[in-house]
């Protein structure tokens, strides 16, 4: 008789393990960090960094790491780029700003791509049913690099979404990161110029940073719009590799 009490003990710590790492679960804890992310990020408000400034204590090389750690954490947590790029370029200028804006969004872009890898696949990559879906899906996971590169160059595209989006993919962890660093540097640096020159609002880099930001983006909407329907009307194979020869031809 003592030998399925035994059993029985051994049995019960295994079972509440195997239901702790199940997807699901899993899944439930990257819900909930995220949300707490959220949360976070409306109470302590780091936007207010662009207003007020780094505190005074800070200064320097310390500063600068400060805010690519800050950076990285906050786009993790969906606070929007543009605003982290702007402060950037107001606190640091625009070289020193480029720089700690791009490692920021690696950083924060690894960590996404992480939480939603370990967290989230498992338990996502089945519901992957709708056509367009499978279709980028498909395209992220044969064409990581390329096809990152081109979203992270497309403007408009939700930063957050395409990292969570990639980690259920199949993509590797060198093309995603390597194809961020690239695909992110243009949008970046012409929003950490904006962010320097914000106090001449009518010198000509400023006039012409916020012109490539505005033309990038109608850019982006247009094509957007004119082929809305792609996904919908092809199959799911053609239609993503149509999209990503469009992207790629304007990149």
């Amino acid at each position: 008789m003592s030998v399925p009490s035994t059993q029985q003990s051994d049995g019960l710590p295994s079972r509440l393990a195997q239901a702790l790492l199940s997807p699901r679960c899993r899944l439930a804890v990257l819900l909930v960090l995220l949300c707490a992310a959220g949360i976070s990020m409306l109470v302590y408000e780091p936007q207010r960094f662009v207003t007020h400034g780094l505190p005074a204590h800070l200064s320097g090389g310390l500063a600068g790491f400060f805010f690519t750690v800050a950076y990285g954490l906050c786009t993790a947590a969906f606070v929007p780029r543009p605003v982290l790029n702007v402060a950037a370029g107001a606190l640091f200028g625009t070289q020193a700003g480029t720089v700690a804006a791009v490692v920021g969004t690696v950083i924060g872009s690894g960590l996404a791509f992480g939480l939603g890898r370990v967290l989230g696949q498992d338990a996502l990559r089945p519901l992957l049913r709708a056509r367009w879906v499978t279709a980028v899906d498909r395209q992220l996971s044969r064409h990581g690099f390329r096809s990152m590169l081109v979203i992270r160059l497309l403007p408009g595209v939700p930063f957050a979404a395409s990292n969570y989006g990639a980690a259920v993919s199949r993509m590797g962890w060198t093309a995603f990161l390597a194809a961020t660093a690239l695909g992110v540097v243009p949008n970046t640096a012409a929003y950490v110029i904006a962010g320097s020159h914000a106090t001449a609002p009518t010198s000509p880099v400023f006039l012409a940073a916020f012109g490539f930001i505005a033309l990038s983006g109608l850019g982006g909407a247009v094509l957007a719009w004119r082929k809305r329907h792609v996904l919908g009307n092809e199959p799911a194979g053609c239609a993503a590799k149509t999209l990503y020869k469009q992207g790629a031809s304007r990149s």
